[in-house]
């Protein structure tokens, strides 16, 4: 091997820990040339996971066909630069708010970005991966935080870039009902004691769905957490008109969209 791809190998393995991936855009970004991948390949320095797409093995070669789903997230962000992040439910699993079951399927990733590689819907990940546009809010990096995740021994202190909580109910509350469940998020929104305020309102204000805010404040009127009295919801801009949204229910009675009965029940009862 000439000394030149001895140097860019080196610079490869350096930068990807046994386990991780990167993909083809990433290598030719750092002179290493088509041909070589095979090469690569050839020798067991990388391993072909999907067209593409390539995983660092472990020194043992004891590396399960699965992929890790975080340890797929921690390569796109830390090594190979994609401008994505976990959002949703998922962002509020890792941050203990998942205080609820999803009966009969494993719970997807909610991954969000505008550049989203299409191999990453292909890998043999451990759960299944839902990808979004950032086109929720007006401000695509308001609300976003680093938080660690257990994905395996690493060399370095990585951090995931994620929803904060904020962020994430509302992001979560856009995929009702199809996406979502109202009992679910519910049980989610149980646990959301100390949500901030400042966030929500910014949050609220950049928000381009009229559906969501409307949403947000049955939970939130619903579940009464103390930072609910720092929010007027006549301070947002809630539309007009009813809107449909699940078969079967009623209108909310203030905030005029369709939810579950149980929902608003005891506000009929009281008389709205």
């Amino acid at each position: 091997m000439s000394t030149q791809k001895s140097t860019k190998l080196k610079g490869v393995l350096e930068a990807v820990p046994a386990g991780f991936l990167v993909d083809a855009r990433w290598l030719t970004a750092q002179g290493v040339a088509y041909e070589t991948f095979r090469d690569y390949v050839k020798r067991g320095w990388l391993q072909r996971v999907n067209r593409g797409v390539f995983r660092r093995p472990a020194p043992q070669g004891a590396l399960s066909e699965s992929i890790d789903w975080k340890t797929c997230l921690l390569s796109m962000q830390q090594i190979m630069g994609y401008d994505v992040h976990i959002g949703g439910t998922t962002a509020l699993d890792q941050q203990g708010h998942a205080h609820y079951l999803r009966l009969g399927r494993q719970a997807s990733v909610w991954v969000y970005g505008d550049v989203i590689p299409n191999w990453l819907g292909k890998l043999p990940l451990n759960a299944p991966v839902a990808t979004r546009r950032r086109s929720l809010f007006d401000d695509a990096s308001l609300g976003m935080v680093s938080g660690s995740v257990n994905a395996g021994a690493l060399p370095w202190d990585w951090t995931m870039t994620m929803s904060a909580p904020e962020r994430a109910i509302l992001e979560a509350m856009d995929e009702l009902p199809d996406h979502e469940s109202f009992h679910n998020l519910d049980m989610v929104f149980q646990s959301l004691t100390t949500l901030r305020p400042k966030l929500l309102t910014a949050l609220l204000h950049s928000c381009r769905k009229v559906k969501v805010r409307r949403l947000f404040f049955v939970f939130a009127d619903r579940h009464d957490h103390p930072w609910r009295k720092r929010l007027d919801h006549t301070a947002f801009n809630l539309g007009s008109g009813d809107r449909a949204l699940v078969s079967g229910g009623r209108i909310h009675p203030r905030y005029r969209i369709m939810v579950p009965d149980d929902f608003i029940s005891a506000e009929i009862r009281d008389g709205g």
